[in-house]
């Protein structure tokens, strides 16, 4: 099976409430979260899982204080040799705006989507404002139902409840499989005694919580979609 390397790129950073994190858990204690596009280098093709923010405004010192490197999406990239027109595929752990905003930058790239996401991407509920409608325009969607191969090496899971079609991506690493949480969590979410605990901000608290168990079942290595450490890395493994 291919082994692959992951890169970690931070394409922007938010001020938030640990408790957007952590259900019933962390409120009043403000965080910073990264927004990251990952880079899975190895195989022939180019593969991204995520495109984060557009636009950001970030201070500098908040890179500086957490040793974050943040950069654009294109400088980002450039950090590994890559332009956006260049990418073969782009991974969506789910449809949120921080997320998915530089898709239409990669214009020969194949967007893999779980359906159930896509669906509620074009008829959201209210309660959730983070679908942008005009995010997809011109790009080139392939949607999955449930888990599914997408490439030797490289697999997505369902792992709704954050949003109805969030999906994991596992990715097979020379130190085991590597799992990115396609849900919006950090460390906090899998203490090391204990049960998980649900991602603050979910559609379904139980069908949230369960994801969050079976990921942390079955990973090797662990990656919580916006921890600050996954930012500290060049490389995971």
């Amino acid at each position: 099976m291919q082994e692959y390397v992951i890169h970690p790129l931070v394409v922007g950073a938010n001020e938030t409430d640990q408790g957007i994190m952590t259900y019933l858990r962390g409120y009043g204690r403000r965080i910073w979260i990264p927004i990251y596009v990952f880079y899975l280098e190895g195989g022939d093709q180019k593969i991204l899982v995520d495109t984060g923010l557009e636009q950001f405004m970030v201070p500098p010192e908040v890179g500086e204080k957490y040793g974050l490197n943040i950069l654009s999406f294109e400088e980002a990239l450039a950090t590994v040799n890559l332009k956006p027109e260049e990418v073969d595929i782009i991974i969506h752990t789910h449809l949120h705006n921080d997320h998915c905003e530089n898709d239409y930058k990669c214009p020969n790239a194949k967007v893999y989507v779980q359906q159930a996401e896509l669906d509620f991407f074009h008829d959201p509920h209210p309660i959730d404002h983070r679908y942008y409608p005009d995010v997809l325009d011109g790009v080139n969607v392939v949607t999955v139902e449930g888990d599914q191969e997408i490439v030797d090496g490289i697999s997505v899971i369902l792992t709704p409840g954050h949003t109805p079609g969030g999906q994991s991506v596992v990715v097979n690493t020379a130190q085991g499989k590597a799992i990115i949480t396609g849900f919006c969590c950090n460390s906090e979410n899998f203490p090391q005694r204990g049960p998980v605990v649900t991602p603050g901000v979910h559609l379904n608290a139980i069908d949230a919580w369960e994801s969050a168990r079976r990921i942390k079942e079955m990973a090797d290595i662990l990656i919580p979609l916006h921890d600050l450490s996954v930012g500290q890395r060049a490389t995971i493994p």
